[in-house]
């Protein structure tokens, strides 16, 4: 996994003081570094039914339907409001100094259809339990959470109670 962490830029003070950002645009330009995180990441549910992956809005747009492919799904999007040309369920989240929504088609999503959700980074795990409960409001089962990248110090992974939570790289404080 060190390969792949030296291929991730980090960027002190954005997107404001004191925050550390994890780009991961110079891992996903490295096509071995891309392969590896994206093989290594389906190396996890091999074996499971996954029906359908859905990603979040912006940057799990670009792992969710590699995911897909490898596993055999389709692919969901969850959107922030007003993306999606088609009736949404919606689903409003607190975030550290307001709030957040996040949307899905209201057919995107058959029940009992097996889900894994995915985005690029876990950190706070506000988005990814908004997502979450957007699949079980369509009558989806998730059948886990997946992240190329997971912040250990934010405890994100605590608001997904019950969600199997897997994530590639792992960075303490």
């Amino acid at each position: 996994m060190d390969d792949l962490k030296r291929l991730i830029r980090e960027i002190p003070d954005y997107p404001k003081p004191g925050i550390l950002f994890y780009d991961v645009t110079t891992l996903l330009k490295d096509s071995s570094g891309f392969h590896t995180l994206v093989d290594r990441l389906c190396e996890h549910y091999n074996g499971r039914k996954v029906d359908v992956v859905a990603g979040i809005e912006a940057r799990g747009f670009i792992f969710a339907p590699a995911l897909a492919y490898r596993l055999g799904a389709g692919f969901v999007p969850v959107r922030k409001p007003k993306k999606l040309p088609w009736k949404t369920a919606a689903v409003t989240y607190q975030l550290e100094y307001g709030t957040d929504t996040l949307e899905i088609h209201e057919d995107a999503i058959s029940r009992g259809q097996h889900v894994l959700v995915c985005d690029d980074l876990l950190a706070t795990g506000g988005t990814a339990a908004a997502a979450t409960t957007l699949v079980r409001k369509l009558g989806g089962e998730v059948i886990g959470a997946a992240f190329a990248v997971e912040l250990n110090f934010l405890g994100g992974r605590a608001k997904l109670p019950g969600v199997d939570v897997f994530s590639l790289l792992k960075y303490e404080k």
